[in-house]
């Protein structure tokens, strides 16, 4: 039986303005852009250029799920309030102002399943990943809170010169978040990126942001790598070891590292998310090629 249950946003809340983001339906009758400059009103809007001026958006959704968790069916859908659905990746914001971000969870800490957005089924909901028709687990609980940045994108066709000449891998960038707490598939948080991880799989440029949601007990504390350092001691090796490691107890090669085998600051971070948002805006209006993936 599909089930449905009421999320906010994010746990906690910003006061700040966000960074003016490009909306698709249904949130907006059209695709636009929506922008507000400090509160003040529509007339004051002055800006034409995206990515560049102010904006405060608060969705609120729901998910709902269909079909029941480990099967071939399950899929956890995110609606507005109104019913209609809506796509975690292109319709919920990525900006929520003074470095603050909309994370999506997909996989909770201390759990196996590996549920990703489907980026090629319309509105993308989450879904236990497949392979050979057999739903994929990890081959041990991943100790963190993983998911997606909505509205990024990591392009097949551009070349990091920074990181091996590496091409994206063609999905959203994605995300550690490192608080205390456990949190659900669907979740949205605000968080604050702390460093940037350059994981090379098979060839393929995949960021892993790791970042920490702001209603944790230590977000006040962390505010860039070094502060990482300081009070989650060793949790960045951990999270590479993580990560280059998985792989292995199924006889696959480990997973290597640009930038040196070593995570990157916040500033860093903050530039990869720029430019993933920035890929995925040309890819929601069609001046880069999506292949199979849902604009929807």
């Amino acid at each position: 039986m599909a089930a449905t249950r009421a999320i906010a946003v994010a746990s906690n809340t910003t006061t700040a303005s966000a960074t003016c983001l490009l909306f698709k339906k249904p949130f907006l009758s059209k695709q636009s852009t929506l922008c507000f400059k400090n509160l003040k009103p529509a007339s004051s809007l002055v800006s034409k250029r995206l990515f560049t001026c102010r904006a405060i958006y608060n969705p609120e959704v729901q998910i709902k799920e269909e079909g029941q968790p480990e099967t071939l069916d399950y899929r956890v859908f995110f609606v507005e309030n109104s019913g209609k659905k809506v796509s975690p990746w292109h319709d919920i914001p990525l900006h929520m102002g003074d470095g603050v971000f909309n994370f999506i969870v997909e996989i909770p800490k201390e759990s196996s399943a590996k549920m990703e957005v489907a980026t090629d089924e319309p509105f993308t909901p989450i879904k236990q990943d497949i392979k050979k028709g057999k739903l994929r687990y990890y081959p041990y609980n991943i100790n963190w809170n993983y998911g997606l940045l909505p509205q990024t994108w990591e392009d097949p066709e551009l070349a990091n010169a920074e990181v091996e000449g590496a091409f994206g891998d063609n999905d959203p960038v994605d995300v550690v978040e490192i608080g205390e707490s456990q949190r659900k598939i669907g979740q949205i948080l605000k968080v604050k990126p702390l460093a940037a991880l350059a994981m090379i799989d098979e060839g393929e440029l995949d960021w892993k942001i790791v970042a920490i949601s702001l209603d944790d007990p230590k977000a006040s504390l962390v505010n860039d790598i070094d502060d990482v350092e300081k009070h989650f001691p060793g949790t960045l090796t951990a999270i590479r070891d993580w990560f280059r490691d998985y792989k292995i107890p199924d006889g696959k090669p480990a997973n290597k590292f640009g930038l040196g085998n070593k995570a990157a600051n916040r500033d860093f971070a903050l530039k990869v998310i720029t430019e993933t948002n920035e890929s995925w805006a040309k890819l929601v209006k069609r001046s880069v090629r999506g292949g199979d993936l849902s604009l929807v």
